[in-house]
């Protein structure tokens, strides 16, 4: 498969997934930290997606989601942004009305 439709794969098949350096109990990098913080603050269940782990997601997710760097939270399908608009978003609430409409769109 190649790395784009794998992206689109998983993607499609997390309602919320976020693209990460590390893993959640391991960030390898403070803005992943932050964005994981953030999450888990919300108490979301969350798929993630270590980069350093996987080189051409780490290569291509950039050109497909027109957004160069990391941590990159998608929801529904949609690049929500990284970590430092995760912030904003939580801080004004957004993120959380987001997330539960993602929760309740997929429980129905």
């Amino acid at each position: 498969m190649n790395t784009i439709l794998k992206i689109k794969n998983q993607i499609s098949k997390n309602p919320i997934i976020l693209y990460m350096k590390g893993s959640p109990q391991f960030p390898s990098c403070g803005f992943s930290a932050k964005a994981v913080q953030i999450l888990l603050n919300l108490q979301v269940k969350f798929y993630h997606i270590d980069i350093l782990e996987n080189d051409d997601i780490r290569k291509e997710l950039p050109k497909f989601s027109n957004w160069p760097t990391f941590p990159q939270l998608w929801v529904d399908g949609e690049l929500i942004g990284g970590s430092d608009i995760m912030f904003e978003l939580f801080k004004n609430g957004k993120l959380k009305k987001i997330i539960n409409h993602s929760i309740k769109k997929n429980i129905s």
